[in-house]
């Protein structure tokens, strides 16, 4: 009976440890396939993405310039010589390019967003700081203001835009 017992084991225990390695093998295998697959699915996904996520921060590197208050000032001119309303068309004037380009946050990294984010209420509050000064009595000393504070400090969107240029590079 020993002997028995002893030829059974001699057979079992090989035929088991081929089954133990033949399943990890398979497994492993099936392993790598589902990442090859997960792979080659992130490629083309990332094809035709690419595209979009470039033209995203071509649109929010536009709206950063867009709302430098150099240009602004030239380009939005004053309605009347009224300084709170020419406050309030350069601050619509920015949240609509704001809106125009809302949904370019979701090509973008949180960081860059936040950082986009930041440069626009920057430059509103900038807006918002030359109006209470106290020299500020017309919508045209307004500009000049707004233009004078920018002489010695970069506009709030350059270091924006400097994140942008960073980001996009190392997509490359």
């Amino acid at each position: 009976m020993e002997q028995q017992l002893l030829n059974l084991l001699m057979y079992t225990i090989p035929a088991l440890v081929t089954g133990a390695i033949a399943y990890l093998f398979f497994r492993e295998h099936m392993d790598n396939e589902n990442k090859r697959r997960h792979f080659l699915l992130n490629k083309d996904l990332q094809k035709e993405s690419f595209p979009l996520r470039l033209q995203a921060y071509e649109r929010m590197s536009l709206f950063l310039e867009r709302i430098k208050p150099q240009k602004l000032l030239t380009r939005v001119s004053p309605m009347s010589s009224n300084k709170e309303d020419y406050e309030n068309l350069l601050v619509a004037t920015i949240e609509q390019e704001f809106e125009h380009n809302l949904t370019q946050q979701i090509y973008v990294s949180d960081q860059c967003w936040s950082i986009i984010l930041a440069a626009k209420n920057a430059t509103i509050q900038l807006v918002r700081k030359a109006n209470m000064n106290e020299k500020t009595d017309s919508a045209d000393k307004l500009r000049e203001v707004v233009l004078t504070e920018l002489m010695d400090k970069p506009a709030p969107s350059n270091a924006a835009l400097s994140f942008i240029k960073e980001e996009v590079s190392e997509m490359w």
